[in-house]
């Protein structure tokens, strides 16, 4: 049951999550994720960024997975995510940026197509529309992301932004 405005928002992120949309979060969200991701940018999963990015997407099912799956059944329901955001992450935001941040770290490197080390706000639209998020809502949140104007978007202003996110307070 979602009782505060604070579960509330947490709840509306776990669609983020279930790619598929069948109820639960799993660790085939999180391949298709990843195999959207490298779609996108033209990356094969045998290649160096793409191997890295599975690893950083099963690093962090595993992590959600210790934090949120309570019966243990590899799969983590709406009820569950929620609960275990609530009561783990809360006040410990930071950890939970700690649990995504092999994955985003991956997938700012598949989206640095120069190799400069940061992604631009473009590449970064682009990782957002292939995780499911809406053209529109994808661009302003890639904007928003470039906290200092210059264009690129790095691992730390990516990984505090999610982090925000997903732990959103009341």
């Amino acid at each position: 049951m979602v009782n505060s405005e604070y579960e509330r928002r947490i709840a509306a992120r776990f669609t983020g999550f279930d790619q598929d949309g069948n109820g639960y979060i799993d660790r085939e969200d999180f391949n298709a994720a990843t195999k959207a991701v490298l779609a996108e940018f033209a990356t094969t999963a045998r290649s160096d960024k793409g191997q890295a990015l599975y690893v950083g997407a099963e690093a962090f099912w595993q992590g959600m997975a210790g934090i949120a799956d309570r019966d243990g059944d590899q799969r983590i329901t709406r009820e569950e995510f929620v609960s275990g955001a609530v009561k783990r992450l809360r006040d410990n935001p930071d950890r939970f940026a700690e649990i995504a941040r092999p994955f985003l770290h991956a997938a700012l490197a598949v989206a640095d197509t120069d190799g400069d080390g940061a992604a631009t706000v473009e590449e970064t639209a682009r990782v957002l529309k292939a995780l499911g998020v809406n053209d529109d809502i994808a661009a302003v949140a890639a904007a928003t992301l470039d906290a200092d104007s210059d264009g690129r978007i790095g691992e730390s202003e990516v990984v505090s932004a999610f982090a925000r996110y997903f732990t959103v307070p009341e």
